[in-house]
Formats: C-alpha cells, structure tokens, sequence
C-alpha cells in the first residue's frame, strides 16, 4: 500500500502536499518544521562547495519556492558556505518574504587570514553577526548556531555575547553544532549559573550509517531537552540508492572529494544497511532516500532534519519523506541492519537492562 501524501508526479501544485508538522525547538517556544533546506548548494565557491552545488540566485528562488508550497519555511546556512555566498543568495531569494521564514546561519569558523577571523570570542561573534546580517539582507537572524567548539575562548565569554546578541534582538535563539557531550553540557550548565540564553538545539550529523549519535548525545538532548536538528541525513550521499554491491559510484557524487567522504564507512556494513533499505521500499513503495529520511524523523529529540538538493527533482523527493511514518517493524529491521558495537563505556552500559534507554 502507498502511505505517502505525495504522488509520484514531480508537477509542482500546491496542493499535492501534506500539512507539514511542525516540532518544538527544545526548550523554548518556537516550532519549526520536520525538514528544512540546507543551502550549502548555493553559490558553489571553491572545490569543496562546488562539489556540493552551485545553484544561483533564479534557481534558488525557485528551490525555495518549493520549500514554501510544501510547508517547509526553514532554512539552514553558514557564513562559511562559499564564504558568504550562500548568505547572499539566500537573502536575495527571500527577499519580501523574510516574515514567512525562519533563517538558521552560524559561526566560528575561518572567514579571513587573521588571528580573530575565527572561533567564538567576543571579537569574531560579534563582527560574523553582523556580517551574516548584512549578506543575509536581515535584521535578526532565528536560530545562530556556534558551527563548532572553542576550546581557546572561555565558554562564559561565548555565551554572554551570545545572550548579547539575543537581547538585542539580533538573534532570536542560540544553538550549537558538532559539539561532544562536555561541550554541551557545560554550556548549559553556565546558561543556568548565570541565566543566560541557552542552547535549545544541536546541529548534529546523524543518520542509519552514522549512528554514534545516540550513544551521549542523544541522551544528554533528552536529558536537557536539547532538539536535535540532523545535517548529512543521508550519509554524505550513501543512501541515495545509487551506491550497492559491484557498481560504481555515480558519475556526480560527493564521494568523488576525498575532502567530502565524511567518516568511513566499511562496504559490506553500508550494503547491509542498503539491502535492508530494499526490503521496506518494496513494502511501502517508497524510495531509500525516503526512507533513510523518515527513520530519522522517528528518533528521540529529532526536531529537524536539514535535507539538501542541487535540483527541483531531488527537493521534491527528499520533501515525500515527511507526511507518513514507518511502521514499528520496518523501524526495527533499520534497527538492526545498521547497529553496530559502541565505543567504551557505551558498549559497557548496555548489559544493564534496567537502564532507562534513549532508543
């Protein structure tokens, strides 16, 4: 039987798509959609951007024209991303629209040669904020993710520019992104000494070939009630289907970029995870980017999943993973095909079955 909402047309009408659901960031007030877009397609500066699109200011619009028909007004950026090309494109393709988006950009990382062009002190937060600001044709930004973490500038000089920044009404909510459980938990916990803006999100890489995820991170977001929002849900392109046993890699693919293959990831385990991704695609029929996406719309503190497209057919695919939900036995056969053996003490804690489990 067909579950999904949206037919197997590619015309677009406004009409083929399900409400959208819309999840609470965290603790806090604002709801954002299930999907959003990552525009880290837009603009294509440099081999390593080009390599994941290169869409210009007409195609853009259009992308996210689609976006806005589906229900998805979300959508994620960095500063970094063909340094600040992205942000530009994305502020002239929402142009007149800025009060029906929601805008996610963030910071740290190099954006010049000098010693304070990068990391999360007062200098460089405040000057990439106003930057983003600027290229992004905007006087607030939604959510403002810290890209990574400091280890070089004290967590409470982070976190009182960002509280700054938010009671100027710069920004709206603070996040964080690639951050490992310390990270995160220690931020918090100067949040709270001090009553200052919290993280309400991580920005995480997660998905069924990448699942260390939910070994700290996972329980701390449901501890502290921190979303998650899931960059590279498809595994840097390995769950597009293209990818199976004694065939080549696609003749477009990220995994052509040494720079853009992510973390390894052994054949026969990816196989293993793709073969059991067949069986429910013929049960629902159902593509596997799909299905990848929708598992982990299922997962706890899953507030968000960012997916990426560098065309109109691929946006409309990966928007059909949202409206339906897998059934409990087609989760638990994912379960299985991609677990694997946790790193210490993770693997450890598991032998005590009374433990509360996170998944």
């Amino acid at each position: 039987m067909l579950h999904s909402c949206i037919p197997r047309i590619l015309e677009p009408a406004a009409s083929i798509y399900c409400p959208m659901e819309f999840r609470q960031l965290g603790y806090c007030g604002l709801k954002v959609p299930v999907l959003s877009f990552g525009t880290g397609t837009f603009g294509g500066r440099g081999d390593f951007f080009n390599a994941w699109g290169n869409s210009d200011v007409k195609e853009a619009t259009r992308l996210i024209d689609i976006c806005l028909e589906a229900g998805v007004n979300f959508f994620d950026t960095a500063d970094v991303y063909s340094k600040g090309v992205s942000e530009e494109i994305l502020g002239k393709a929402i142009a007149g629209r800025r009060n029906a988006v929601l805008i996610s950009t963030k910071a740290t990382f190099d954006m010049g040669d000098g010693p304070n062009d990068l990391g999360s002190s007062r200098h460089h937060l405040i000057e990439a904020c106003e930057a983003s600001l600027r290229r992004l044709n905007t006087d607030y930004i939604d959510v403002y993710h810290m890209h990574g973490f400091d280890a070089q500038t004290p967590i409470e000089e982070t976190i009182e520019t960002l509280d700054t920044l938010v009671q100027s009404g710069k920004v709206r909510y603070i996040a964080c992104s690639n951050f490992s459980g310390w990270h995160l938990m220690k931020s918090l916990a100067i949040s709270e000494k001090y009553g200052w803006a919290r993280y309400v999100a991580h920005q995480a890489y997660y998905s069924l070939v990448g699942r260390d995820f939910e070994w700290e991170l996972m329980p701390l977001g449901l501890d502290q009630k921190v979303a998650t929002i899931v960059w590279s849900p498809l595994g840097w392109g390995r769950l597009t289907g293209k990818i199976r046993r004694d065939k080549p890699l696609p003749e477009v693919s990220r995994l052509h970029s040494t720079a853009e293959q992510g973390p390894p990831v052994p054949n026969e385990y990816l196989f293993k995870v793709v073969d059991a991704l067949d069986e429910v695609a013929k049960e629902t029929e159902k593509t596997i980017p799909e299905i990848a996406l929708n598992w982990l719309l299922q997962r706890p503190t899953v507030a968000n999943v960012i997916i990426g497209a560098r065309n109109e057919e691929q946006l409309r695919q990966n928007l059909a993973a949202a409206g339906w939900n897998l059934t409990p036995d087609q989760v638990a056969k994912l379960d299985a095909a991609s677990d694997v053996t946790p790193a210490y003490p993770y693997w450890h804690q598991r032998q005590f079955t009374r433990n509360p489990k996170p998944v």
